[in-house]
C-alpha cells in the first residue's frame, strides 16, 4: 500500500502505516505542543516533523541491529518520548517505556528498574543526555544495567539525515510492552501489538464520538496506559491536536490543567479520581478567575475507583465556570486490555446506591440512598466493538446469577495475548475457560463487580478483599471513611489492608498527615482538645492531636462499617508504598507494616 493512498488511514493495519499516512496527507497539522511548567507553549510536533524524527530515530535502531529487540524509553516528560517511541515503531523494535530512574532517590526506583530490565532484556534504553550524564552513578549501584546500551536521542549522533528502509511488519507486531503498575512486588510485562492499540484507539473514537476538529489536554504520564494510549496515539487516530504537561506541573499546583484546557479550548481531557478530588481541594476561587471550562465536553474518568462524591463536588465547584456534569466519563481499563474496556456513551452517568451488608455477601440489592449503611456505585458503560464482559464466580469459575457480584472476565480485540516471558502466568490470566460450558478465551482482570442494565458497575479488586468474620470488606470504602474523617489525612493516600493476628484477619489502616499539620501527642497543651482538632501553632502549621486523630478514624470506621480497627498507623506525607502512576500498593503497605518499615509520624 502507497503512502499517499487516500484509504491508508482507516485501512491502517499497524501505527507505522497510520503515522506515515498523516505524514504526507496532513503535513502541517500541529499534532502534540508540549506546555512547560504546564502553562507557558514550547515545542511541538506536526505530523510531519513527527516522522522525521521517527526516521532518524528508526535509522540509529536499525543501525544497531534493534528490530525485534526490546528497546527501554526512560524519558522526562516531554516530545522527545513521543518521537523514540514511535523510532521504535518505525524500526520494528518492541518499546518498554518507563519512568526515568530518579537519581535523588535510587532505592525508590532502582528496584523496579532492574526487575524490568532481567525480565524484559533490553538492547538498548533510549533517552535524554541529561538522564544518560548522571546515569554513571546509578551503574555503580546497579552494574547489570551496565550490558545495556545508553543512548541520548537529542545528541548530536542521533540528527544525521534519516537513512531509514521500511521493515515489514503486520497488526499483530509486538509494538510494546506495558509493564503493569505493579500492585505487587513483581510488574508484568503485557505485550500490547499493532492490532491491539489500532483496536482500542477505534473503541475510543467510537465511544467519545466527536468530531475530528478537536484539542486535547494530558498531564498523565506516557509511560502509563491511560497516557500512552489515550493521550498520545488517540490524536494521531483521530489527526489533531494534543496539549502536554507534566504530572509534576499538575501536581504542584492543579489549576494549572484546568488553565489549559480553558486557553486550548479543549474538548477531551482527563484523568483518574484524585486528579478531580486535587482539583476540589488546591484550587482556589482567585486561582478560577478567568477559567472558562465549556468546551470540555468529555472529562474521562478511570484507572481507579469513580467516586460519585467526586463527580458531584467537582462539577458543583465548577459549574460557574461552565463545567457540566453530564461531561462526565466514568470509564474502566486495565493494561491487558490496552486500555479501555467500557465507558459510558455521553449520557447521563449511572449511579446504583446498594446495600453494603448484601455487597459484602456478593449479593446487589437496591436501596433508596438516604439509607444508612449504603453504597453509591458509578455505572462505567457497557462494551462496544466486539469486546463481552461477562460476570464470574472466581472460585466456582462459573457464571454468576443476575444482581450478584463476581470477577470481571473480557474478551475482544483489544485483549493482549499473555505477558512477556511468563507462559504459565498468561495461559492462566489471559486464557480462562467457564468450567460448565467452555466458553472462552477470556481475561481475568482480577476486579470484582456486576452488570446491571448493560451497565458495569466496579466493587473492588479480588485480591484485595478483606474478609473478617465471613463479610467480604471493600479496602476502597474504608480508606474513603478514613479520608472523609478528618481533614489532616491526605486525599488518596491512606491504605487499608488486613493481617493475621492470633489467627485471625484484624483490620489495619495507615494514614498520610498533611504535611502542614504538626503532631503533637499533648493535647492538654494547648495543641489540641482530645478528639483530634487541629489549632494555630507559633510556627505557622496547624498543631494536630494525634491521639485524638486516631480515635476519630476509629470511632468513623466502625460506625459506617461495623467493624474494629486493629491499629491505626499516621504517616509522614510520600509515605504510602504507590505504583509509578499513583496507585495504591496495598499489599506492599501490608508488607511494609509487618517488617516495620513504614514511616511513622
Amino acid at each position: 500500500m502507497t503512502n499517499d493512498d487516500p484509504n491508508l488511514r482507516c485501512n491502517s493495519s499497524t501505527l507505522v502505516e497510520m503515522l506515515r499516512w498523516r505524514a504526507v496527507h496532513q503535513p502541517e497539522q500541529r499534532a502534540y505542543t508540549y506546555l512547560i511548567d504546564g502553562e507557558t507553549e514550547g515545542g511541538h510536533l506536526t505530523f510531519a516533523e513527527l516522522d522525521l524524527q521517527s526516521r532518524i530515530i528508526a535509522t540509529m535502531l536499525q543501525r544497531r541491529n534493534a528490530c525485534g529487540e526490546r528497546v527501554l524509553l526512560l524519558y522526562p516528560s516531554g516530545l522527545e518520548f513521543i518521537a523514540a517511541f514511535f523510532g521504535c515503531l518505525y524500526a520494528g523494535a518492541i518499546a518498554v517505556p518507563m519512568p526515568p530512574p530518579n537519581h535523588a532517590q535510587p532505592s525508590r526506583t532502582l528496584p523496579r528498574l532492574r526487575s524490568i530490565v532481567n525480565d524484559a532484556q533490553p538492547l538498548l534504553a533510549l533517552t535524554v543526555s541529561s538522564i544518560v550524564s548522571k546515569i554513571e552513578g546509578l551503574l555503580s549501584l546497579a552494574p547489570d544495567l551496565r550490558k545495556i546500551g545508553w543512548l541520548a536521542t537529542d545528541s548530536d549522533a542521533v540528527t544525521a539525515a534519516p537513512d531509514w528502509h521500511y521493515r515489514e511488519i503486520h497488526n499483530e507486531t509486538l509494538a510494546l510492552l506495558q509493564y503493569t503498575s505493579g500492585s505487587t512486588a513483581i510488574p508484568k510485562g503485557v505485550m500490547i501489538s499493532h492490532r491491539n492499540l489500532l483496536e482500542n484507539s477505534a473503541y475510543i473514537n467510537s465511544v467519545f464520538d466527536l468530531p475530528r476538529e478537536i484539542t486535547s489536554v494530558t498531564w498523565l504520564p506516557a509511560f502509563h496506559d491511560m497516557g500512552l494510549t489515550n493521550g498520545i496515539i488517540q490524536p494521531l487516530y483521530k489527526g489533531r491536536n494534543c496539549y502536554l504537561m507534566s504530572p509534576q506541573s499538575f501536581l504542584q499546583r492543579p489549576v494549572r490543567w484546568l488553565q489549559a484546557i480553558s486557553r486550548s479550548k479543549a474538548t477531551i481531557s482527563g484523568g483518574p479520581n484524585f486528579a478531580y478530588e486535587l482539583c476540589v481541594r488546591k484550587i482556589t476561587a482567585e486561582q478560577c478567575e478567568g477559567l472558562d471550562l465549556s468546551n470540555w465536553k468529555v472529562a474521562y474518568n478511570g484507572a481507579e475507583s469513580v467516586r460519585a462524591d467526586t463527580m458531584k463536588r467537582f462539577a458543583e465547584t465548577f459549574v460557574s465556570f461552565g463545567f457540566q456534569a453530564t461531561s462526565f466519563y466514568p470509564s474502566y481499563g486495565l493494561a491487558e486490555a490496552t486500555l479501555m474496556v467500557s465507558g459510558e456513551s455521553l449520557k447521563e452517568t449511572m449511579l446504583r446506591t446498594v446495600e453494603v451488608s448484601a455487597l459484602e455477601q456478593n449479593r446487589v440489592v437496591e436501596v433508596p440512598d438516604q439509607r444508612h449503611n449504603v453504597r453509591t456505585l458509578v455505572g462505567c458503560g457497557g462494551p462496544m466493538l466486539g469486546t463481552r464482559i461477562v460476570i464470574v464466580d472466581p472460585e466456582q469459575l462459573t457464571m454468576s446469577p443476575p444482581d450478584s457480584v463476581g470477577e470481571i472476565w473480557i474478551s475482544g480485540p483489544s485483549i493482549t495475548t499473555g505477558y512477556w516471558n511468563k507462559p504459565e502466568e498468561s495461559e492462566r490470566t489471559c486464557h480462562a475457560y467457564l468450567s460448565d460450558t467452555g466458553e472462552g478465551p477470556f481475561l481475568r482482570t482480577g476486579d470484582l463487580g456486576f452488570l446491571k442494565d448493560g451497565e458495569l458497575f466496579i466493587t473492588g479488586r479480588l485480591k484485595d478483599l478483606i474478609i473478617i468474620a465471613g463479610r467480604n470488606l471493600y479496602p476502597q470504602e474504608i480508606e474513603l471513611t478514613v479520608q472523609q474523617s478528618h481533614p489532616a489525612v491526605r486525599p488518596a493516600c491512606c491504605a487499608a489492608f488486613s493481617v493475621d493476628v492470633a489467627d485471625e484477619e484484624r483490620l489495619i489502616v495507615a494514614a498520610e498527615v498533611e504535611p502542614h499539620y504538626l503532631p503533637s501527642r499533648h493535647p492538654t497543651n494547648g495543641t489540641g482538645n482530645g478528639n483530634g482538632t487541629a489549632h494555630p501553632h507559633s510556627s505557622g502549621r496547624l498543631a494536630l492531636d494525634v491521639d485524638g486523630m486516631v480515635r476519630t478514624i476509629r470511632r468513623a470506621v466502625a460506625e459506617e462499617h461495623d467493624v474494629l480497627v486493629h491499629a491505626v498507623l499516621l504517616l509522614r506525607a510520600g509515605s504510602i508504598p504507590k505504583t509509578s502512576s499513583g496507585k495504591l500498593q496495598r499489599r506492599m503497605c501490608q508488607a511494609s507494616f509487618l517488617n516495620g518499615t513504614l514511616a511513622k509520624l
